[in-house]
């Protein structure tokens, strides 16, 4: 039988394109930005996924969700609470929620289904899920917060005192001063159990175990908040943790940044109360009931074998107090207490951000005895962390363990650097080989020093067996803690230096990313929020920061005053004075991280969140301004003058506080145009050109061609923030550059000019003296601290040993390094690398550079390696996104061996400062120029 040709012809397309289409494939699926999240707030979630394909300029025209509250209706196809239909839209992130009304702890399946840049539908992705959280105070049900003892309300110190010879202990406890609590409680489980969901905060930090082990590798649980206002929780599934019969739930107390005692050392002393606990066990059965385990004075406490916690001065552990069998069911607790009933934080709000987890291990590389009695170990890195060690011994002998970032010049300890004294303390049982690390509390640290313990002849072949009056210590290790973010950016190159640079300023972000972003793991703990928008340019790239920003956000909505004022750090534990409370360049955090969350993530919800926080700060400026001009707090910290590091020598404070005033006043009218508050928007332009103009007036030297003193950052700042006009930007240019060359290209710029001087630089194509600047040893720099054995970034550019060696701030160059050496970054204009931008540098001696970032829509590729007068460039965009990509010109073009305008993937857009622009879809490109 003859087909007609046309009939046939079609048939064969067809099958020829079943066998040549790489179906889209549906992966990452997201709620709220995490993967299967328990404890979702929002009553309408987003969702989002990414979408992979080989196939060159894929990209997404429409979806579907289904939305179901059982897996087997989801798996029949059936979206009994949300069923989007097909949506003509290319959307495939923070898509909000528009189903039927969510419950509280109900767990909920969803699915999605694309359609191609063809029409062609995908399959149906792998189903996610997501629970609820606790949405309203009725939710927690009859559960109470619970404590061992109670401080009286006349006795809170909140806000807690900056007052290093403050030595009052906090209350008249009935126990110990220091005591900490551990809780109990038995119950049973009759029935086949369909699923167990334990919601649970403990402050100031807790640990919780079922049936005698740990639920979760949670560290520092939860996070900080100022607990006036708030308190977190975490929410478990813990469904297979219980067992038919009798089961035990039980709790230990620390104190955090809840409760600071005066002993050791303390950067501030305070207290909210003493440690308490509330906890709801939610237990929904196979045949349709439900039972809830709650705290309340069913429960019983008694002390815990911690006699001594602090986040600031360490933690001791008496293992003689240890109760064997308490955490089990059976055991007799009736020697134990009844709690105390107790007020707690008015308001409880899901965990949402990475907890904190032991992340990393690190084993001594060198063990030294500088003294008798005196063992001093080298872990080899700076961390942020907690000792954990291994020791046999008799009953009630004692080790002391002291972390520290430094060693002094008699080859002992120091915490000159770090605040002293912290150190830890364990007292053995004498019962075979013991294994104890701090629960919690942390510290920064590289050395720890050991004193009445012998290291085994396994870590220390030189030392002869010890005595056996004296404990031996068998194992010892370094456990670095820090948030559990994804780590989702990798950078090398061929200048060795500059892989040594971008480790040591991830090893300052790793080991300053708990609940917050903090200055130092050390010394002070603390949320400075300058850092927060300066140094999470350079931390998003290498890890996911989605969830850590709002958090972030909502502390500075918690500390903002009722005048406007954004204090310097969030929570704000302690009302520091002067510029240490109130500064633009710091407090605009709360202007610029929201939009700057926005642009990175997509996530518009956020600016929806803070605008009456934003708009609030911008105000209480606009009162401390004098003629538009500001002129107080802190400027550009720490720059390089000749005085000590400190408040700003360099360049007028007025620069850094009025350009930051004008850069929230141009933030704020993109957000409130995008909010659709258009008045606002113009308001909000028209004052941000009377600043401009007054900066102009007041700062602009138009003899020198400079603003203020014609420092790296009296420069910078405007030409980066757009406050030099058209007229004269080529002076300023100039001017800037004279400046680095005079200076033999030595860094000046501080804390809060040095990243505008790199995006300075970068915007007006210098990139050769960013490398100028920083490949080099023989300046106070990143290479002169690692010439000086630093392994995290330091707190001063020359690594000054009385400062902080591990330190939240200057670490700008890594965002050069991923978006600039290796070219990925954004269109400004389009969130969350929707449109993207591959723009490398190819600077000074490097041969080749690799680059990956997973963006919001997937892994972001960018590779260049130079070969004599020859350049590839290799590209990899993900589906559903498109890029701008800037090559140099001067020689011909090749893409995977063929012309450019032999590419149909390819659109030539332009030609711009020796660069050939093109335009490309989604896929991978191999450019030879």
């Amino acid at each position: 039988m003859r087909l007609p040709f046309y009939p046939l012809l079609f048939f064969c397309l067809i099958i020829f394109r079943a066998w040549t289409a790489e179906p889209v494939q549906l992966t990452r699926l997201r709620c709220d930005s995490r993967e299967h999240p328990l404890g979702v707030e929002s009553r309408q979630p987003r969702l989002s996924w990414q979408l992979v394909s080989a196939v060159r300029g894929q990209k997404q025209t429409a979806y579907r969700i289904l939305v179901s509250d059982h897996p087997q209706t989801l798996a029949a196809g059936q979206g009994n609470l949300w069923d989007s239909g097909k949506r003509v839209s290319d959307q495939s992130i923070q898509v909000p929620y528009e189903g039927k009304p969510l419950l509280a702890s109900q767990s909920y399946y969803w699915k999605v289904q694309t359609w191609d840049k063809d029409g062609q539908p995908s399959g149906w992705s792998a189903p996610a899920t997501w629970q609820m959280g606790l949405l309203t105070k009725a939710d927690w049900g009859k559960a109470q917060w619970i404590a061992l003892e109670e401080l009286p309300a006349s006795e809170r110190i909140v806000p807690f005192v900056h007052d290093p010879n403050a030595a009052k202990p906090l209350g008249d406890r009935k126990s110990a001063q220091n005591a900490l609590p551990q809780f109990r409680k038995e119950f049973r489980l009759e029935k086949p159990l369909k699923r167990a969901t334990a919601f649970i905060s403990g402050l100031g930090h807790y640990e919780l175990s079922l049936n005698g082990q740990r639920v979760k590798d949670h560290f520092i649980d939860p996070g900080w908040t100022n607990y006036d206002h708030s308190a977190l929780y975490a929410t478990y599934d813990v469904t297979t943790a219980l067992r038919r019969g009798a089961n035990v739930l039980s709790a230990l107390l620390g104190n955090g940044f809840y409760n600071i005692p005066v002993e050791r050392y303390r950067k501030i002393v305070g207290s909210f109360g003493y440690p308490k606990l509330i906890c709801k066990l939610h237990l929904a059965y196979e045949d349709g009931t439900h039972q809830e385990v709650v705290t309340d004075q069913s429960w019983k406490v008694t002390q815990s074998p911690i006699t001594y916690s602090s986040i600031y001065g360490g933690e001791d552990w008496d293992a003689t107090r240890e109760i064997p069998g308490w955490m089990e069911a059976g055991f007799d607790d009736t020697g134990w207490q009844t709690p105390l009933v107790v007020q707690g934080s008015p308001q409880l709000r899901s965990q949402t951000a990475p907890p904190v987890k032991i992340m990393e291990t690190f084993k001594p590389v060198r063990i030294t005895q500088p003294k008798a009695g005196i063992y001093v170990i080298d872990l080899g890195q700076n961390m942020s962390g907690i000792p954990q060690i291994s020791v046999t011994g008799k009953t009630g002998s004692i080790i002391k363990i002291t972390p520290g970032e430094l060693l002094g010049d008699d080859s002992l300890v120091t915490q000159q650097s770090s605040g002293q004294p912290h150190f830890y303390r364990y007292t053995l049982k004498g019962t075979g080989t013991e294994t104890w690390h701090p629960r919690f509390t942390y510290y920064g640290f590289r050395y720890l020093q050991i004193e009445g313990a012998v290291p085994a002849q396994g870590l220390l072949s030189t030392i002869a067996m010890p005595s056996a009056d004296i404990p031996v210590l068998k194992a010892v290790k370094g456990l670095h803690i820090r948030g559990s973010a994804e780590t989702v950016g990798a950078f090398s190159c061929s200048n060795e230096l500059f892989n040594r640079i971008d480790r040591l300023i991830d090893w300052a972000i790793k080991s300053n990313m708990v609940s917050t972003l903090t200055d130092c793991p050390h010394r002070e703990k603390l949320g400075w929020l300058e850092e927060t928008h300066l140094m999470s340019g350079s931390a998003r790239y290498t890890y996911d920061l989605a969830t850590l920003l709002p958090k972030i956000i909502r502390d500075m909505q918690s500390a903002q005053l009722a005048n406007g004022l954004i204090p310097d750090i969030a929570p704000e534990y302690t009302a520091f004075a002067s510029g240490f409370r109130d500064s633009p360049e710091w407090g605009s955090a709360g202007v610029i991280l929201p939009w700057y969350t926005y642009q990175w993530y997509g996530d518009k919800s956020i600016l929806v969140e803070s605008y009456d926080m934003m708009k609030k700060y911008v105000a209480y400026l606009g009162t401390k301004a004098n003629n538009h001009i500001l002129t107080h707090g802190l400027g550009d910290w720490c720059d390089l003058g000749p005085k000590p590091p400190g408040e700003s020598q360099l360049t007028p404070k007025g620069i850094t506080a009025t350009a930051t005033y004008f850069y929230d006043l141009t933030i704020l009218e993109k957000t409130a145009r995008l909010l659709g508050k258009t008045a606002d928007a113009d308001r909000f332009q028209q004052l941000a050109q009377a600043v401009k103009k007054a900066f102009n007036e007041t700062y602009y030297d138009a003899q020198k061609g400079q603003y203020g003193s014609g420092s790296q950052t009296s420069n910078a700042m405007p030409i980066y923030m757009n406050l030099v006009t058209p007229d004269n930007q080529a002076a300023v240019t100039a001017s800037l550059l004279k400046n680095l060359k005079d200076n033999h290209y030595s860094l000046t710029a501080g804390d809060i000019g040095f990243r505008y001087l790199l995006l300075a630089l970068g915007q007006v194509g210098a990139s050769d003296a960013i490398y100028a600047m920083n490949n080099r040893a023989d300046v106070p720099g990143y290479g002169y601290q690692l010439a000086h054995g630093a392994t995290a970034l330091t707190e001063s550019w020359p690594a000054l040993r009385f400062v902080s060696n591990n330190h939240f701030m200057l670490g700008h160059l890594m965002e050069w390094l991923y978006g600039g050496l290796g070219g990925i970054q954004q269109d400004e204009n389009v969130p969350g690398f929707k449109a993207i931008v591959i723009k490398p540098e190819v600077v000074g001696d490097i041969t080749h550079t690799r680059v990956r970032y997973h963006s919001p829509y997937g892994p972001i590729r960018s590779e260049w390696k130079k070969t004599g007068t020859q350049l590839e460039l290799m590209v990899s965009i993900p589906a559903n996104t498109t890029a701008t990509v800037y090559l140099p010109t001067g020689n011909a073009v090749l893409e995977s061996g063929k012309a450019l305008d032999q590419q149909k993937d390819i659109k030539v857009l332009r030609t711009e400062a020796n660069q050939t622009v093109v335009a490309i879809g989604s896929g991978s490109y191999v450019f030879k120029l």
